[in-house]
């Protein structure tokens, strides 16, 4: 455990550090090429390191039952992880795009009126549903390492993004959320807004479907719907 927890600070603390703190300096040394390498190296290292550690674990009894129940709201977050995901991969202000200002013009509509960190908060649902259904120390101490990272992230890139971008993702922000539905249930943007669009909806069911029906098929415990189809 003591393993697992280490590598999985070390992914934390150099994936935040060379984000935000040592990213102005490094780019400026190596170039954006280089510190993207730079980047890409340690980020493939330590999440080895962590899987390393992972697959040294001790089997662990489970701290809670896990039930139908709890299996299905399980799969229920996978799914809205997996359409947050999809729909976040187009115009989407936050992503290093050069449209990314235009985008942040536009009305938020669908994912985007959920929260402004769709893909973030994807995955910090789907560490939050291994989390239900696999309650052992190691996979806790795993998922709150995703989610922590996501979400941490995400604040991060909220003042990173208002600096690059200034005026344009300030707006964004004043129109979106970073909580899920912060908006909606604030009253201050209409429920029907958060309804996914097209290649959200179609994608995120096609993710779910086949991230789900893998899980089972490589070895893993079955997931999904999977588990009462068949």
């Amino acid at each position: 455990m003591s393993l697992l927890i280490t590598t999985c600070a070390l992914f934390v603390g150099s994936h935040l550090a060379l984000s935000h703190p040592l990213r102005p300096g490094l780019a400026g040394r190596l170039g954006e090429r280089g510190f993207m390498i730079v980047y890409s190296i340690v980020a493939i290292a330590t999440f080895v390191m962590i899987v390393q550690a992972w697959r040294g674990m001790p089997p662990e009894p489970p701290l809670w039952v896990v039930d139908d129940p709890l299996w299905m709201l399980a799969t229920l977050l996978v799914l809205f992880a997996s359409i947050l995901f999809m729909g976040s991969l187009i115009g989407n202000p936050a992503m290093p795009a050069p449209n990314a200002a235009a985008a942040a013009q536009a009305a938020p509509r669908g994912v985007f009126a959920i929260t402004r960190h769709p893909m973030m908060w994807g995955f910090t649902l789907w560490a939050l549903a291994h989390a239900l259904v696999m309650p052992t120390p190691g996979q806790i101490v795993l998922s709150a390492t995703i989610a922590f990272l996501a979400l941490v992230g995400s604040a991060g890139q909220d003042a990173k993004k208002a600096r690059l971008m200034g005026d344009s993702w300030r707006h964004w922000a004043a129109r979106t959320s970073f909580v899920p539905f912060g908006r909606q249930v604030a009253g201050v943007t209409p429920w029907g807004d958060t309804i996914p669009r097209g290649h959200a909806l179609f994608g995120g069911i096609v993710l779910w479907l086949a991230a789900t029906w893998a899980h089972g098929a490589l070895g893993f415990m079955v997931a999904g719907i999977w588990r009462w189809v068949g």
